[in-house]
């Protein structure tokens, strides 16, 4: 396709004048629009306490379990009587 062919159909596009749009179109996109509002909302409210939680748990763990402090050794026993 040439550049004067997509000019002449750009053209005869534009010379048909507007289309009809439906008459429910803004009112139909509005309570799109709103549902999607909500959607987002909660998954978002959803993912904040999803990872409230995992901190709360790794927090719980980390008291519990105290993975920072070093075991005690197992393989010699302690020197008594020396």
């Amino acid at each position: 396709m040439s550049l004067r062919d997509r000019e002449a159909a750009v053209r005869r596009i534009l010379e048909r004048g507007p289309t009809q749009v439906p008459p429910d179109l803004c009112a139909a996109a509005v309570r799109r629009g709103g549902r999607m509002l909500r959607r987002r909302t909660a998954a978002r409210r959803l993912m904040w306490l999803v990872l409230t939680a995992a901190a709360v748990a790794f927090f719980v763990w980390a008291l519990t379990a105290r993975p920072w402090v070093e075991p005690p050794s197992t393989t010699t026993p302690p020197m008594t009587g020396w």
